[in-house]
């Protein structure tokens, strides 16, 4: 008979540090986040943290990971529509957290390999396995060529959001976002003047794809 290892975690307190996390990264920064800051103001002591988190990196992964949360992903059987909404529904979520935060949470985390998993996994695995779920959906539906390279395919959309949110030197905006879906998709789309057809009855005429008629489709 396995024997109780302690008292359960109570999701109260769990919750508590997380959004006393959120305020120091969002009032301060990364680099004014302490323990014993958190534990102050989330009136818990500092062994109940680090009894949920080792270290504070960990414990600032977790408190973004739930500022982040599951974000819806578009299925709507319009792959220009799709992945645009999709990656800005992941570049509003990156929006939400203060700039600077991530790159001096990623450089704490580099130069151990365990806390550099950690960071990808919680922050950039799941909007990139979102575009990713994406992306075979429209193979599938024979919008883009089955010999594409799907995780080269999958590093470049990602990229729009990933690269700007770490390093916070420019905005990226709805715009950008939709310029750099057709850039891209116009070379490995099966009938790329097709698809702008198909999300132009979707979205009306005035939709921003529309610019993007003339395109070539890809070989």
């Amino acid at each position: 008979m396995t024997m109780p290892t302690g008292r359960p975690r109570d999701p109260q307190i769990d919750a508590t540090v997380l959004e006393a996390t959120l305020a120091v990264l969002d009032e301060s920064g990364y680099g004014r986040l302490t323990i014993e800051e958190v534990a102050r103001r989330a009136e818990a002591t500092k062994p109940a943290i680090y009894r949920r988190w080792p270290t504070r990196q960990h414990l600032a992964l977790a408190a973004l990971a739930a500022r982040l949360g599951e974000s819806p992903v578009p299925d709507t059987d319009c792959t220009l529509c799709d992945l645009g909404e999709g990656i800005g529904v992941f570049l509003a979520a990156f929006r939400r957290i203060r700039p600077g935060v991530l790159a001096a949470l990623f450089a704490d985390c580099a130069a151990v390999p365990e806390l550099r998993d950690a960071f990808l996994t919680t922050l950039f695995d799941p909007p990139r396995a979102a575009v990713g779920r994406m992306l075979e959906r429209a193979v599938a539906r024979g919008d883009l060529r089955a010999d594409i390279d799907r995780g080269l395919v999958l590093d470049m959309l990602s990229s729009v959001v990933h690269y700007r949110a770490l390093f916070g030197h420019a905005p990226t905006t709805d715009h950008e976002v939709e310029q750099a879906v057709e850039a891209l998709l116009s070379g490995i789309a099966v009938d790329y003047p097709r698809l702008v057809a198909h999300s132009r009855a979707g979205t009306g005429a005035h939709h921003a794809h529309a610019r993007g008629g003339g395109g070539t489709a890809g070989a």
